[in-house]
């Protein structure tokens, strides 16, 4: 179960790092059309890493959860 979640989670900072490269970018480009709004809004970012993690690990967890409880012999006599 402990894999499953480092690969989830390594997905999740991958995706993040990938985000957060885009959102610079695009954040500097968009800039002039903003009115009244930080483009570089660092509470809403770090907002949205947060949720995005957590979303990441229950939909990691919980499949990972109900796989460790199954009998891999009945499992693999099922196949």
């Amino acid at each position: 179960m402990r894999g499953l979640l480092l690969t989830g989670l390594r997905l999740c900072l991958a995706g993040t790092v990938l985000g957060l490269v885009g959102f610079i970018v695009l954040g500097r480009s968009l800039r002039n059309l903003l009115f009244g709004v930080s483009a570089m809004d660092g509470p809403a970012i770090a907002v949205a890493i947060v949720t995005i993690t957590a979303v990441v690990v229950a939909a990691t967890y919980i499949p990972a959860a109900r796989a460790s409880r199954i009998d891999p012999m009945l499992a693999l006599r099922q196949e």
